[in-house]
């Protein structure tokens, strides 16, 4: 496998944010009640996690050491607040709904944890695609845990309701959550070890 490919899979899978490294805990259990929900989330994620990935790998070496951190937060919440305005302007319902979560991935341990291991040492091309495997790790974390909450809790998947809105509200709620979150993860990390 090229080290290009290998960037994006590793965070696919062997640096997955929620599943291996769990990081972005707050998010993940509060916006999963719907894989929608889940999904839309991941996917703000990704866009800020690539740009600023991109953005961060070409100034970095023109940032003296001591506010390396702040100006990383700089380029960071730059992002987000691009993400707000478009969320705002195209999707005011998601927005509503994911509500604080999208102005606090400026504070996400996974962008600035990417920001300063990786995009802060590396090319600008090696770290978008850092940036697009640890995004689409966590947008597909997010997702399936979304998917799996709103299947267990509201007998629907994606909005589509197929056991008529029977299901166990517990799932929708933190409880849940909780449980399906540890459950995916001794799952993930089980089919993990067997490669």
């Amino acid at each position: 496998m090229s080290n290009k490919l290998k960037l994006i899979t590793d965070g696919l899978v062997k640096n997955n944010p929620t599943f291996v490294l769990i990081l972005g805990m707050c998010p993940t259990l509060a916006t999963t009640t719907s894989a929608v929900n889940g999904l839309s989330m991941g996917l703000a994620t990704l866009f800020v996690l690539v740009l600023s990935n991109i953005v961060i790998s070409a100034i970095a070496r023109f940032i003296p050491d001591k506010v390396h951190i702040p100006a990383y937060i700089v380029v960071i919440a730059t992002f987000v607040t691009l993400v707000q305005f478009l969320m705002q302007a195209y999707t005011p319902a998601m927005y509503e709904t994911l509500g604080l979560f999208i102005p606090l991935i400026v504070v996400n341990c996974i962008i600035l944890g990417r920001a300063e291991a990786f995009a802060s040492k590396n090319g600008v091309w090696d770290s978008a695609l850092d940036g697009i495997g640890v995004g689409l790790g966590f947008t597909c974390s997010l997702t399936v845990l979304g998917a799996v909450r709103e299947i267990l809790g509201s007998g629907s998947i994606f909005g589509w309701n197929f056991l008529g809105g029977d299901g166990m509200l517990a799932f929708v709620m933190a409880p849940g959550a909780f449980l399906c979150l540890g459950y995916l993860m001794v799952l993930f990390n089980k089919f993990l070890k067997k490669d």
